[in-house]
């Protein structure tokens, strides 16, 4: 792509965030220096890539954080906890600390891990503290464009606990949840309903916790 288009509307700060749950109590956000933006892409790197792709025609922003949830490998992690990771010259780390994130490292998967041998499995084999499903392509791009990046995600389901389905299996081909396969798995297996409801309370606490994060993350820096 081309860096120098001057057809692209310059911008502080880029937001992206995988689905729109992950930012339901984040809009709208602060203002700051150069303007902001934020960017929906849809789960997985063929997603991200793509649309990551498609706004970076249109926009250049001098910075970018890539939000969202994320699965805990470290068993010492709890829903709610905040983990981030940039690059040098990001500059969003010290901001980070003081709104209560810590640093952490990321493991960027092609599926959900779904159960807790899975995470185990790769918290050994990785070293990551968590794993997400979107980032390292997102970094990747900015890498390429010279946009300094960090990553910043929420844990919303632990290292110990197995997801209620595998919602691998309920995905269509672009990497979309299929309301119909979900419909019918849980026509199947209808004892696993309070435990998506669990799994729903969750991700809201720790959509509100990345929120708290983010807004202080963006006034200090506006």
């Amino acid at each position: 792509m081309n860096t120098a288009n001057p057809m692209r509307a310059s911008i502080g700060l880029l937001v992206c965030f995988a689905v729109k749950e992950e930012a339901a109590f984040v809009m709208p956000l602060p203002q700051v220096k150069g303007g902001r933006d934020s960017l929906v892409t849809g789960m997985g790197r063929r997603n991200a890539s793509t649309h990551l792709r498609e706004a970076l025609t249109r926009v250049r922003p001098e910075r970018l954080l890539t939000c969202g949830f994320a699965g805990a490998l470290d068993p010492a992690l709890k829903i709610g906890d905040v983990l981030f990771d940039e690059d040098f010259d990001a500059g969003f780390g010290g901001a980070l600390r003081t709104a209560g994130a810590r640093p952490g490292k990321f493991h960027c998967s092609l599926r959900v891990a779904t159960t807790s041998a899975e995470k185990a499995s790769l918290y050994k084999t990785t070293g990551a503290h968590a794993v997400e499903m979107e980032s390292s392509v997102i970094r990747t791009l900015c890498r390429e464009q010279r946009i300094p990046s960090a990553t910043v995600r929420v844990i919303s389901d632990t290292a110990q606990e197995d997801l209620p389905l595998d919602f691998n299996a309920l995905m269509t081909a672009e990497q979309n949840l299929s309301m119909l396969k979900l419909a019918v798995a849980l026509m199947r297996s209808p004892r696993v309903v309070p435990r998506l409801l669990d799994l729903q309370r969750n991700t809201r606490l720790a959509a509100r916790c990345l929120a708290d994060v983010l807004q202080e993350l963006l006034r200090s820096a506006g």
